[in-house]
């Protein structure tokens, strides 16, 4: 499932060092639900870190949200289709001809789908519409998933790039702005020192963290990343990404006016 895992690694080797002293610790403390190495890992305690998100005014007011495909995050997607929420979430991994799909919570409730089946990455592949990147309106509540986080708002994920480039992607659109809420999900022993997670140019700084046990306010970032920088994109992720060549091309000719 997970074979590109080598390449990634290498991609930065003191992430990854990170990255396997996280998934261990889970799986040693009995914390991880499933395997933790290789994955955004599940947690005992999702549910509680989702009900954290739940009652911030920043998730109340949110209607379009975009959320990552994991399972740890399954208790927060389950919560925007029950609050009325339209739901985005991409393909896993972005292997598909298409890179996401739209979960309307009015749709579901019309053809019979409940949204216990619809909140799994399994459930919404079968039920979402296929959409493209630039279907997605503006959105209101951004959720990525993380391996380790710090306090100050840096993150790690699995080390695919997936959610970075998505994020730049939708700066690219307009679809995320400056202030759009960035939060992930994860355990409290997830938690690291700033210097352990450094972020870099194209990062996404986290808004919010939310625990089994509270939610943590970053600082507000000092700087935030531009749109996507096609000269770092990784030739693994424009061999496994079906749709990216052809999105980079329409992004770069939408910018010099049709000139590319």
């Amino acid at each position: 499932m997970w074979s590109n895992a080598e390449t990634w690694a290498k991609r930065s080797p003191a992430k990854q060092e990170l990255r396997e002293e996280i998934w261990g610790l889970l799986e040693r403390t009995g914390v991880a639900i499933g395997p933790a190495f290789g994955n955004i890992p599940n947690f005992s305690g999702a549910d509680m870190a989702a009900f954290h998100i739940s009652l911030t005014p920043e998730w109340q007011a949110a209607q379009t949200v975009k959320c990552n495909p994991d399972a740890p995050q399954i208790p927060i997607r389950l919560r925007a289709l029950y609050a009325g929420k339209v739901l985005y979430v991409p393909v896993p991994a972005l292997t598909r001809d298409f890179p996401y799909l739209r979960l309307d919570p009015v749709k579901l409730v019309e053809t019979g789908v409940s949204f216990e089946l619809a909140a799994t990455a399994e459930g919404y592949m079968m039920h979402g519409e296929r959409i493209e990147f630039e279907d997605v309106p503006a959105l209101d509540f951004c959720i990525l998933g993380s391996v380790a986080v710090s306090r100050e708002g840096g993150r790690t994920g699995k080390g695919a790039g997936f959610a970075d480039l998505e994020a730049g992607i939708f700066r690219d659109l307009g679809t995320v702005q400056p202030d759009t809420p960035v939060v992930t999900l994860v355990h409290s022993s997830q938690l690291v020192e700033s210097d352990r997670v450094p972020m870099m140019a194209h990062d996404s700084p986290l808004s919010m963290i939310a625990t089994e046990a509270e939610l943590i306010r970053t600082p507000p970032a000092t700087t935030i990343p531009g749109g996507v920088d096609w000269e770092m994109v990784q030739p693994d992720q424009f061999r496994d990404i079906p749709f990216l060549a052809k999105l980079r091309d329409r992004l770069l000719a939408k910018d010099t006016g049709g000139a590319a």
